[in-house]
């Protein structure tokens, strides 16, 4: 994975997730079952978070996992799943008002982004309980704001350059192109199990 194609697909999906959601996006019913938007978009904060943790505490190589093979845990319904969709759903109804969670995702998403920037290009993180490179790192993330965002169903679609990393992370897992008759967003909706399918391949993650 390209470093600088990472990194600027990375910051422009946490980017355009920023200025896409707002106040009254967050009661509203998320592709997510069972998520409203205040519970995908902590969900997305706690992604960030663990970013800020990962760049700070630098790993040795060489990685078992790179931005495709990372994903072949986060199967449908994985074990734990539930659980954590329900420890979500708690912690973001900690806050007093839906919007807390909003202000800290503003000020989390650019100091991830920051990190990513100063990250060692050629270095390796601990995530997840894999060893990952730095590029196909930030990859990962970009391809889950992409989805998740496309989740929101808000006004705004997700930056270009996320949403393309994520349908090669998706060709990757499906070990094959594209299918010709799905434009990119609806191979990625359809990838990963958020609109029913007719493709028997489908979803190929969680």
């Amino acid at each position: 994975m390209d470093i600088e194609r990472a990194r600027a697909a990375f910051a422009a999906a946490y980017r355009e997730l920023t200025v896409a959601v707002n106040e009254s996006d967050l009661l509203r019913p998320t592709r997510c079952a069972g998520w409203a938007g205040v519970d995908l978009l902590f969900h997305v904060l706690c992604d960030a978070q663990r970013a800020l943790v990962a760049f700070a505490t630098p790993a040795d190589g060489p990685p078992d996992v790179d931005h495709v093979t990372y994903w072949s845990s986060f199967q449908p319904a994985a074990e734990g799943a539930d659980a954590h969709a329900w420890w979500v759903r708690r912690s973001a109804s900690a806050f007093a008002r839906p919007s807390g969670v909003l202000r800290v995702w503003a000020d989390t998403a650019p100091a991830a982004v920051r990190a990513a920037l100063a990250a060692d290009p050629a270095g390796h993180v601990a995530t997840q309980g894999h060893v990952i490179a730095v590029p196909d790192f930030l990859a990962t993330l970009a391809t889950e704001a992409a989805v998740h965002h496309l989740d929101l169903q808000a006004g705004r679609p997700p930056a270009r350059e996320a949403l393309e990393l994520a349908g090669e992370t998706l060709d990757g897992l499906l070990g094959a192109d594209r299918p010709s008759h799905l434009d990119l967003p609806a191979y990625v909706l359809e990838a990963t199990g958020r609109v029913p399918s007719a493709d028997e391949r489908f979803p190929l993650l969680g």
